[in-house]
């Protein structure tokens, strides 16, 4: 029988795992749903929840994590034709969320993967409600890039934080247990320049959304930055071109958001925290000129650079 397989990389997820877990338990679909969670060394009761829950705990050391290497290692156990892929403090959205998400694998073998929309949590700070609207909207979409003239931040755009891919398509291209963070991205960019498409739907949504400082703002950016060269940036200034596109009207778009909804008084505060996240965006992209006793103090990754 079809199996549905989901994934979750688990780490001291305490409630947000239980209600992510509860959420799951409630989806309306026909085949059977099997959960494995890789845990990498919670000190709460993580792993009692996931068990409570019917899931197949993996466990590894916590310095072996990586976000690529603990999704292979749960897709290597799962049984299903598709794996879905969800953040422990993700929250699907309504009963209808699982079947929405893998629905276009089921009608075209060409579309390699699915992720759906996240969106902030009612209590989220303006600035991630924005970059959240901003990045995963209202409407669905197909991404191509056929050459590497064609990749950038638009078309490779994909977040395990919400997705599904083919079991066969992770056979060919399993993540890259190697970069630091888009484990996600630079896989997209990957199956999509061997010819297939990646389908963004909307109609599949989590909750899902940080509270950070300004400092860790800064250090998520870097990290960004640094995974940028194996996933949207590339020699062709067609994705700088894109880059450069997208941050300007995120910028002019903030503050025109902030003024029409009523929170203006906002705007100081949020600029600085974009600039806080653009300079670690930057020094992410030119992280090869920084020294390593640098890079360790930037990221927000303790094990990422040794």
């Amino acid at each position: 029988m079809f199996v549905l397989s989901i994934v979750i990389p688990v780490k001291d997820g305490g409630d947000d795992l239980a209600r992510c877990l509860a959420a799951i338990d409630a989806q309306i679909i026909d085949e059977p749903v099997e959960i494995i969670a890789v845990d990498s060394g919670s000190s709460d009761d993580s792993v009692e929840t996931a068990l409570r829950h019917g899931a197949t705990v993996l466990r590894i050391p916590p310095e072996e994590f990586t976000h690529g290497g603990s999704r292979n290692l749960g897709a290597e156990h799962a049984h299903g034709r598709i794996l879905v892929f969800i953040s422990q403090d993700a929250l699907p959205m309504g009963t209808g969320w699982l079947s929405a998400l893998v629905a276009p694998l089921r009608d075209d073998e060409n579309v390699a993967g699915v992720y759906g929309r996240q969106l902030a949590h009612p209590e989220a700070a303006a600035a991630e409600v924005y970059f959240l609207n901003f990045m995963y909207g209202p409407n669905g979409r197909r991404q191509r890039a056929r050459s590497v003239a064609q990749v950038s931040m638009d078309t490779t755009l994909f977040s395990n934080v919400n997705s599904a891919i083919r079991r066969e398509l992770w056979q060919r291209f399993p993540f890259s247990s190697d970069i630091v963070m888009s484990e996600d991205q630079e896989w997209s960019r990957r199956v999509l320049l061997a010819g297939y498409d990646l389908i963004y739907e909307p109609h599949a949504p989590v909750r899902h959304s940080h509270s950070y400082t300004l400092l860790a703002a800064f250090r998520r950016f870097f990290d960004s930055g640094v995974s940028a060269e194996r996933a949207y940036m590339t020699a062709e200034s067609h994705s700088a071109s894109v880059l450069r596109g997208r941050a300007a009207r995120y910028v002019v778009g903030e503050v025109w958001w902030l003024w029409r909804t009523g929170k203006a008084r906002l705007i100081p505060y949020n600029a600085i925290y974009e600039l806080a996240k653009m300079l670690g965006l930057l020094a992410g992209l030119n992280h090869r000129r920084i020294p390593l006793s640098l890079k360790r103090r930037f990221t927000g990754l303790p094990n990422a650079f040794r």
